[in-house]
């Protein structure tokens, strides 16, 4: 009986020494699965934490945006006024004693206006003689000049604005264009 004891007894002793080898690789491979999860947790508090920053960073923006161009549709209903204004004085007589003091409060109100649209970054563009763009520049028509360099601003006929440096109104001009070469032919005979 003593040997069906031994074959049992090694059967109990595999099965112990089993036992201590499963739990241990059992508890590595736990240990490793809580680490990856660790590391997926961390990440995912990372990630949640930049979405939280980013956002934040975006709604920053939008207020930033919404003080900074929250006059826009105001400013636009302002420019015609100053259009008239300008447009005043242009067309009245400087030396008119008749209209002389109407003529100085015109002016003064247009500066009081073009002071007031600075205050808030409403500021004109005035391109005359600078090289036609079209991100400020509005082309009304085209003129054949020698005078100049081709796509050259030689006439404004509506100032431009830009709010906070944001185009708010381009500036309606007359382009220049290389002269044709029939005309210079003609230029030189003469």
């Amino acid at each position: 009986m003593a040997e069906e004891q031994r074959p049992d007894l090694q059967d109990q002793d595999a099965a112990t020494e089993a036992a201590v080898e499963t739990p241990e690789g059992d508890l590595a491979a736990r240990v490793a699965s809580l680490e990856e999860q660790l590391a997926a947790a961390q990440d995912q508090a990372l990630r949640a934490v930049a979405d939280v920053q980013n956002a934040r960073r975006r709604a920053e923006q939008d207020v930033e945006k919404a003080h900074k161009f929250a006059l826009e549709r105001f400013a636009n209903d302002l420019l015609p006024i100053v259009d008239s204004l300008e447009r005043g004085l242009e067309l009245s007589n400087a030396d008119d004693e008749a209209i002389k003091p109407m003529r100085e409060g015109i002016e003064l109100t247009l500066k009081m206006f073009a002071d007031t649209l600075a205050r808030f970054q409403v500021v004109p563009v005035v391109p005359e003689g600078e090289p036609f763009n079209p991100e400020l520049h509005q082309a009304m028509a085209m003129e054949e000049s020698a005078a100049v360099e081709a796509n050259t601003v030689l006439k404004v006929f509506q100032k431009g604005y830009t709010l906070s440096g944001r185009l708010l109104r381009p500036a309606m001009v007359v382009v220049s264009k290389a002269p044709a070469a029939g005309t210079q032919s003609i230029d030189e005979q003469a």
